[in-house]
């Protein structure tokens, strides 16, 4: 005896609810695909320009100071 399968969808869901559903689904996606990807680009841009900042704000601070007594350690 073979079974046939069955057409009915199980559980409460329909057609309207499912919709919705995914609709969330792919905004919540979205959007944690973009906060990741914004994270991402801040972190190599702190990186990469927190050091260049520093010296950009010595130099710009009284007295003037000159580059290689910025980047000495005395």
């Amino acid at each position: 005896m073979s079974s046939k399968p069955s057409l009915k969808a199980k559980g409460k869901s329909t057609k309207g609810s499912k919709a919705s559903k995914d609709n969330e689904n792919s905004a919540s996606k979205i959007l944690k695909e973009w906060s990741t990807w914004g994270m991402k680009k801040a972190k190599v841009i702190t990186h990469y320009g927190f050091i260049p900042l520093i010296i950009i704000i010595g130099m710009n601070s009284e007295p003037k100071p000159s580059f290689s007594q910025l980047l000495s350690p005395m």
